[in-house]
């Protein structure tokens, strides 16, 4: 019963954004994000632990969704562009099922800039959620997840946007 209520929400508001989490979210709100490693675009291997200290905004996406891509530009303009030199911040945007190559192509046809980092066997995603994109997260100077929405909405978003330069502006202890 419990998946038919989401898929009529999911059909009937296709872009809504209005699960903050859902049943597929494994790393919940709250809790330590879960440590992984990527290859960042110099081809250095990065832990998440090695940010600590940072804020983290991790969003998930494929180049085939249409909520993500109607995302990405204000991923790029709202939040890459103006933060992106911040020295207390990191955007990772994933491609889940991408590769290096697939992502450098959808930059290059899109225009976007930003950080593209390959998921091409879903071994990161897997750790935050068994499905729905675009997925983002907001991780705090601690390593723990302080904000997890699934889908995309201007007024969510924007309230994203909001918190992450709350936590920008909080020091670190």
């Amino acid at each position: 019963m419990k998946i038919h209520f989401l898929i009529i929400i999911i059909l009937l508001f296709p872009s809504s954004g209005i699960l903050a989490q859902d049943e597929f979210t494994l790393a919940k709100e709250g809790q330590k994000a879960p440590e992984f490693s990527y290859e960042n675009n110099e081809r250095a291997v990065v832990n998440l632990s090695d940010l600590k200290g940072k804020v983290v905004w991790i969003t998930f996406f494929a180049t085939w969704c249409g909520p993500c891509r109607k995302e990405l530009p204000y991923l790029e303009s709202q939040v890459y562009e103006k933060f992106r030199n911040h020295p207390d911040f990191e955007l990772l945007v994933i491609g889940r099922e991408h590769s290096r190559e697939e992502l450098e192509k959808f930059s290059l046809e899109s225009g976007h800039k930003l950080p593209f980092i390959p998921d091409q066997k879903r071994e990161i995603f897997s750790k935050y959620a068994a499905q729905n994109i675009p997925r983002n997260l907001i991780i705090d100077r601690e390593g723990k997840i302080s904000t997890s929405s699934v889908g995309f909405n201007e007024e969510d978003f924007d309230r994203k946007v909001k918190k992450l330069e709350i936590l920008l502006n909080q020091t670190s202890h």
